[in-house]
């Protein structure tokens, strides 16, 4: 069966909701033992129970990846159990705000779960995985390449994990360790709708449509659909590709303007 993750372990940060959840889902429907780091404890079983009930096999782990010994931690006991083939560094957090309306605590605030959430995960991951190799993806973003509006905070730790994607690639080539970067555009999840909720009272229709309209293809993606590429990235089907960015964005990057 193409695209199979039979006897394969999974890590997922930032389980518990929207695009977290369905690589969960998809890593688990395709045979992966898919153990989940989520901050929110009761989100992370609920998408654990999900992958249960429909027979697949899951656990949830309460995790802050911004503390590294939590997370050294809980590696740790995972490995115990068997090798690490699989890591997705799906955690992250957003901020609103061009330069004048970012204080240093915002930027503080973003990089110890964007950066450094991502630094200690793969720093807790690669010893464990020198022994047979495995995959690692870092979700990017289309605001690791192209300036987007009042993202200020949240393009910079976006660059860095791009960045820190190359060099992880780049390092561990003779240990058989891939590391790919996944960069969404917009994408519907709960987040984008308590978004608009929030700053367009009345208007929730009216904008969704709006920032739909602003991927050229003319809509939103779904979380399965990027669910989907983090499958391929972490099969054997892709053992030819490390070091590499993949936009999922409907057009964005390269068709506007």
């Amino acid at each position: 069966m193409k695209f199979s993750l039979e006897n394969k372990t999974a890590i997922v940060t930032g389980g518990g909701s929207g695009i977290g959840r369905a690589i969960c889902r998809a890593l688990a429907g395709q045979g992966a033992m898919v153990h989940i780091l989520e901050h929110n404890a009761p989100n992370g079983e609920e998408t654990a129970e999900m992958i249960r009930t429909n027979g697949g096999r899951s656990e949830s782990h309460q995790c802050d990846v911004s503390n590294g010994d939590m997370v050294g931690e809980v590696f740790g006991r995972i490995a115990e159990q068997g090798p690490i083939d699989i890591l997705v560094n799906n955690a992250g957090i957003a901020h609103v705000g061009n330069l004048e309306q970012t204080q240093a605590s915002d930027m503080d605030r973003l990089y110890e779960v964007n950066v450094k959430g991502v630094y200690n995960c793969m720093r807790s991951c690669v010893g464990h995985m020198k022994a047979k190799g495995g995959s690692i993806i870092n979700m990017a973003s289309i605001a690791s390449t192209v300036g987007i509006q009042d993202r200020f905070a949240y393009s910079m730790t976006k660059g860095a994990v791009l960045t820190m994607t190359y060099s992880v690639a780049r390092d561990y080539l003779e240990d058989g360790i891939r590391c790919n970067s996944i960069s969404p555009g917009r994408v519907h999840t709960p987040f984008v709708d308590g978004f608009i909720k929030k700053n367009y009272p009345g208007k929730e229709e009216e904008m969704y449509e709006k920032l739909s309209r602003t991927q050229p293809i003319g809509r939103m993606g779904r979380p399965e659909e990027v669910a989907d590429l983090a499958l391929y990235l972490s099969s054997d089907e892709a053992s030819f590709i490390t070091g590499t960015d993949f936009p999922i964005d409907g057009g964005f990057i390269k068709l506007n303007g």
